[in-house]
């Protein structure tokens, strides 16, 4: 019963910690998705040369952190003419190289976590480039296109449609559509985040460190083998597969695993594994068929493999690698102490209410913009599963809660 109620307080707690993240992060990236439009990206993304894989990387750096938000805009990208090397530099970047991916990541991890998130997320897709190169499946990418044009809802019209972003950005319309898509940004994910926190907690105050020895091979040893390491990155994935929680959702997880021995390497194939997981495969296998989503993961599997050891090696030339003795076991952490991270909790929460209190009353006057949104194109079993698991999670939550405050008391 203790466990249980040291486990929930964990949970919140790191939820508490790291909420401002979460509404800074969606705040910048519901801007620039509103002002900068998918038709605008994908005129410039249709060459499989350099400039369209940049701005593709770059255009996934500003957009949604959400796994399924990702596949649905790369699928309408790719759809529109988009090559299939910049569409996957898109896919790619805006799952790990998204704003408020790295803010979340500097609260719970160390520095270099961030810096292997961006310049990792960069040679992720350098390789990924290489390998498509390297194969060359025009066949079956033609293939994929054809069942992603018939799969496909894409409006016509949107390009006509679209508004000029100056005109945006001085109106009332604009900011409400920002204040839309912010809340639209926290429905895609709160499945994923309520799951990844809880899990999170439960790990930190039931498993023992003794268990990721055995799990992720070396994690006891102070300067692993390179088989180690290999093995330790083919194990963070298979760990994220059997999970299935969105990036953000599995930073709090990563935490746990870094404070219990696992090493950089490890931790790093750990986060860079949200493209590789099941419900993520079966959308891909949905828009564009088995064999092609197969491709795909493969491409990136091996991609990530390969840039988190080039990371650890890296940074361990550098001396600058972190260890295990740099993290603050989660439930030995102080939550909820009144200083900066506190307050801008505070703020953020002022911040969603107003959004909410905002997009409601523009409801009300029948005020509803056109803007396009990407919506959850999760497959109906997967959302139904991560509902469920959502709502045990809350009711996990409140019994520990209280649990923790009879323990409390009591002591």
């Amino acid at each position: 019963m203790s466990r249980w109620g040291e486990a929930a307080h964990a949970s919140l707690g790191m939820f508490w910690s790291a909420f401002w993240a979460f509404g800074l992060g969606y705040l910048i990236s519901s801007m620039i998705q509103v002002f900068v439009t998918r038709a605008r990206m994908r005129a410039a993304m249709g060459d499989p040369g350099p400039k369209s894989v940049a701005l593709g990387a770059g255009f996934g750096f500003l957009s949604s952190s959400c796994s399924f938000a990702a596949l649905s805009t790369t699928r309408a990208l790719f759809v529109k003419g988009a090559g299939l090397i910049p569409a996957l530099a898109f896919l790619l970047a805006s799952t790990n190289l998204v704003i408020e991916l790295g803010i979340v990541i500097a609260v719970f991890l160390t520095w270099q976590f961030v810096v292997g998130e961006y310049v990792g997320g960069l040679l992720l897709i350098g390789l990924m480039w290489g390998l498509v190169k390297l194969t060359r499946p025009d066949e079956l990418v033609e293939q994929a296109r054809e069942r992603a044009e018939s799969e496909s809802e894409a409006d016509a019209d949107e390009d006509q449609q679209a508004p000029d972003w100056r005109e945006l950005m001085t109106s009332k319309r604009g900011w409400r559509e920002v204040a839309q898509t912010y809340l639209m940004e926290w429905q895609m994910v709160w499945k994923d985040v309520s799951i990844g926190f809880t899990v999170a907690g439960v790990i930190a105050a039931f498993v023992p460190p003794a268990a990721f020895t055995h799990m992720f091979v070396g994690s006891d040893a102070s300067d692993p083998s390179f088989w180690q390491l290999l093995v330790q990155t083919l194990v963070g994935p298979l760990a994220a597969f059997v999970t299935f929680i969105g990036s953000m959702g599995n930073i709090p997880l990563a935490a746990v695993l870094f404070g219990s021995g696992v090493s950089f390497a490890g931790v790093m194939a750990f986060i860079f594994s949200d493209l590789v997981v099941l419900p993520v495969l079966r959308i891909q296998a949905r828009y564009y068929g088995w064999r092609f989503a197969l491709y795909v993961a493969g491409v990136f599997l091996a991609a990530l493999v390969i840039t988190s050891l080039a990371m650890h090696y890296g940074f361990a030339a550098l001396d600058l690698l972190p260890s295990g003795a740099q993290a603050t076991r989660v439930v030995e952490r102080s939550f909820f102490a009144i200083d900066h991270s506190f307050v801008l909790g505070l703020l953020f929460v002022v911040v969603s209410a107003g959004a909410i209190a905002w997009v409601r009353a523009g409801d009300d006057e029948g005020d509803h913009d056109d803007h396009d949104h990407d919506h959850d194109d999760s497959p109906s079993i997967a959302s139904r599963v991560l509902l469920g698991l959502s709502i045990l999670s809350y009711a996990w939550l409140a019994v520990g809660i209280v649990l923790y405050f009879l323990a409390s008391n009591q002591g």
